[in-house]
């Protein structure tokens, strides 16, 4: 009596199944398939150096996408031997199967709904509807993956379904599990790995490697072992397969070894980029790893040498910043916004506007040998007393570092030293109004016209004092700093390139005069401690009051390099610290590194072909047409013009 009651209501169940189906098939929406064609799950977008090495994996679901022919046929095969034998017979429902689930409900009075799922069925059940365990979602489920076979192949709903599912460790696709695990691609996997891999999705915490080795490698085994028993393997294959044990690997999913680089490329992007973290992007940068860790290692240099000399540093509050372009190309190879990332993602190169000090000073003299002023021009080094200069209706008087004077000067003389009080008795001379207009001009911005602003009174960060240093070893012109080259979409179509701006504000040999004035600073003046052998080095230091800002901005013929260290809040660090004793030095250990990896780099900086070289007071200066040496105590040798 019980066995018809069993087939009674087993006839019954599909009978309303039928009408239920029938209903179901009458009101699906017609673009219910086009959901199914046009499946976009979220994918990982990449970001890679100059040199095409990652840095840094960005997602909402860590996935890279495999189509259906980067498949091996070996892991096809395992999938449907342990997961959906008759996969390729079936219409999406395996009949039998459901005929076996239905006897054990029944049994269970209802209780237990489990079995029957075909792998369009787990497919449908993942990502059309809720996890609940019951009648209804049964029917549902296996009415959607009927009509998802009517609009997709078999081949295209495998490719969704290895695609789709969750492989543990935060992988999604089996593609990215392939890679997280055992660093290969799809057609490198050795039948152990791929068993491995097909057997996770059934329990993905549970058959995770990194967590569960024992057990994950014995649910390969069952898979290794349903291989063979169908006569899909050899006995050979599988005894190899069954003694391997593959090489794990506990990955992190981001991968990120540049973060505040990728922190900053993300919020360059995001704004055009909506789907940034899940449209698969492939995304270059004119970053290069050697030269980020160079920078990196450099800038944890300085720190610990201003630990090592002042116990009584705040370590909380004390930074810094590196930032490092090709000042040919715009690309930026390297930006370092703090020492550690970990304990602050604030980032300095970017975020933070500190007042550049003196190191601002060559711009100053830019616009003097601009206007025609000479290297080899005079100014008085002497004191001044300003009423009401202070900004706040006090007097201000300047001072230079040491408190001294050096009475008539040159131009050379007083940026090699760094003299506050020529380059101010300068700037008067020029007028104010001038040099105000004129740095507008040169594309800065946020500055006030008052007398402060010769000594760099106002704030920047170092990203972006570093576009305006590019003048200096460009010929004159400004480039943009770029950290982004290019992006692709996933397919490798180039959808946008990040050329950089530029534009002219000096003729070249007057910007060439600058900078040898700048080399003369490395060479004998404030920034000695940043001279490396064998190559011509520019460069200029900054200090601010009460040594709040350190900064060195150093230049070689072929990139620049802007180091700035201080305290977050704004607080002084110890009064011996300066761009000189601070910064400068880090710039020679960055470079000393650079050189060591990049050999065959520039040495000497180029003259451009307007530039010549005449006696002045026993000494052989350079000079132009534009800015010639003064007529006094001047001897002008035409056959030492240089070209």
């Amino acid at each position: 009596m019980r066995i018809l009651t069993y087939i009674f209501s087993f006839f019954l169940l599909i009978i309303v199944a039928g009408a239920i189906y029938a209903t179901y098939l009458f009101t699906l929406a017609d673009d219910k398939g086009y959901t199914f064609k046009e499946y976009k799950p979220p994918l990982t977008t990449q970001i890679f150096d100059i040199n095409g090495k990652l840095i840094a994996n960005i997602f909402e679901q860590h996935r890279f996408y495999a189509n259906y022919n980067e498949f091996p046929p070996r892991l096809i095969e395992a999938l449907i031997a342990i997961e959906d034998t008759s996969f390729f017979e079936h219409n999406g429902v395996n009949i039998d199967a459901i005929f076996r689930a239905v006897i054990k409900i029944i049994k269970s009075g209802g209780k237990t709904m489990e079995g029957a799922s075909t792998l369009t069925q787990q497919f449908i059940k993942n990502t059309e509807l809720t996890p609940e365990k019951t009648l209804e979602r049964k029917i549902r489920e296996a009415l959607l993956a009927y009509k998802m076979e009517t609009f997709l192949s078999k081949e295209e709903i495998l490719e969704r379904y290895l695609n789709f599912i969750f492989f543990g460790h935060g992988y999604y696709g089996i593609k990215t599990a392939a890679q997280g695990y055992f660093h290969k691609n799809l057609n490198e996997l050795t039948l152990k790995e791929i068993a491995m891999l097909v057997g996770m999705p059934k329990a993905p915490s549970s058959y995770d490697p990194t967590k569960h080795l024992d057990l994950s490698v014995s649910r390969a085994n069952n898979v290794i072992q349903r291989l063979y028993s169908l006569g899909w393997i050899s006995k050979n294959e599988y005894d190899e397969a069954l003694n391997e044990v593959p090489m794990i690997y506990d990955d992190t999913l981001t991968q990120n070894i540049a973060p505040y680089v990728v922190d900053e490329v993300i919020k360059q992007l995001s704004p055009n980029f909506k789907d940034l973290k899940t449209g698969g992007y492939k995304i270059t940068l004119n970053i290069d790893l050697d030269v980020q860790e160079m920078a990196r290692k450099a800038l944890q240099f300085g720190y610990d040498e201003i630990v090592k000399r002042d116990k009584d540093a705040n370590l909380s509050t004390l930074n810094g910043a590196i930032v490092v372009v090709n000042h040919q190309s715009g690309g930026v190879l390297a930006l370092v916004g703090g020492v550690d990332y970990e304990k602050s993602n604030y980032n300095r190169a970017t975020q933070s506007t500190r007042q550049p000090g003196s190191s601002f000073k060559p711009f100053i003299y830019q616009v003097a040998i601009n206007l025609g002023y000479s290297p080899m021009s005079e100014v008085a080094d002497i004191s001044r007393i300003f009423e009401g200069g202070a900004g706040n209706n006090e007097d201000w008087k300047p001072k230079n570092y040491g408190g001294n004077f050096e009475g008539i000067i040159t131009l050379k003389q007083a940026l090699t030293a760094s003299r506050n009080l020529a380059t101010i008795n300068l700037a008067l001379d020029i007028g104010i109004d001038v040099i105000y207009s004129k740095l507008l001009q040169m594309g800065f911005k946020d500055i006030n016209p008052d007398l402060s602003l010769v000594l760099g009174s106002f704030g920047i960060s170092p990203l972006e004092f570093s576009k305006f240093y590019t003048m200096f070893g460009n010929n004159g012109v400004i480039k943009e700093p770029q950290i982004i080259r290019e992006i692709a979409d996933k397919e490798g179509k180039i959808l946008l390139e990040f050329p950089s701006k530029e534009y002219r504000v000096s003729e070249e040999g007057q910007s060439f005069l600058v900078l040898d004035m700048m080399r003369n600073v490395v060479e004998h003046g404030t920034g000695r401690n940043a001279r490396v052998n064998d190559i011509e080095i520019a460069g200029k230091t900054g200090t601010t009051n009460k040594s709040v800002d350190a900064w060195f901005c150093g230049i070689t013929p072929e990139i620049e390099a802007l180091i700035w260290f201080g305290n977050d809040n704004n607080k002084p660090m110890k009064s011996t610290e300066g761009g000189a004793r601070t910064a400068a030095p880090v710039f020679r250990e960055f470079l000393t590194q650079y050189l060591e990896k990049f050999p065959d780099t520039t040495r000497k900086f180029n003259i451009p072909s307007d530039v010549r070289k005449g006696l002045y007071k026993g000494k052989s200066e350079y000079y132009t047409p534009k800015s010639p040496l003064p007529r006094m105590n001047a001897k002008f040798n035409e056959s030492e013009i240089l070209f």
